[in-house]
């Protein structure tokens, strides 16, 4: 009898030690696929913004093309007769949690911006942007508006490498 009760302790710790296993991988699974959900909506949102930008430059009433000087002037464009919406909302960076985006300046105007760019420097799981360019942080992707209506499978997505300096 005692020797029986020594296999049924040994047996539990068994199935103990492959519980935990067992919820560790599971974890580990679920955080990679957050990761991977997060870095989807990074490129959706970045892409989105970089359109809106686009949007906002070809909407000049006259030339030379004007950017916008603030995010919110996405939202409400009142520069023509009637308001334009190019941006449905202010994205939030699923990394920060907040719309907090880096505006990249536009060089040709002073106080104005042509892209956005994360503000976190948390890994990236994907090793490459869309367009095969070798990326690491997830602030490594420049969402910007030259070139966004000419090729919208890349996501309007850069190497911050070609940007202004950090």
């Amino acid at each position: 009898m005692k020797v029986q009760r020594g296999y049924t302790y040994v047996a539990v710790l068994f199935l103990v030690a492959l519980t935990a296993a067992g919820l560790a991988a599971m974890g580990q699974a679920w955080r990679t696929g957050s990761q991977r959900e997060k870095e989807r909506e990074l490129l959706f949102r970045g892409g989105e913004i970089a359109d809106a930008i686009e949007a906002y430059a070809q909407a000049t009433p006259s030339p030379p093309r004007q950017y916008p000087k603030r995010l919110e002037d996405l939202l409400v464009d009142s520069r023509g007769l009637k308001p334009r919406h190019h941006l449905r909302r202010l994205y939030v960076d699923p990394f920060t949690g907040a719309a907090d985006w880096e505006l990249v300046p536009e060089p040709s105007q002073p106080g104005a911006f042509s892209g956005v760019r994360s503000l976190s420097t948390q890994a990236l799981l994907r090793e490459s942007a869309p367009d095969g360019t070798p990326v690491k942080e997830a602030r490594d992707l420049l969402f910007s508006a030259q070139g966004a209506r000419a090729n919208p499978a890349a996501a309007s997505v850069l190497l911050a490498a070609s940007a202004a300096p950090r």
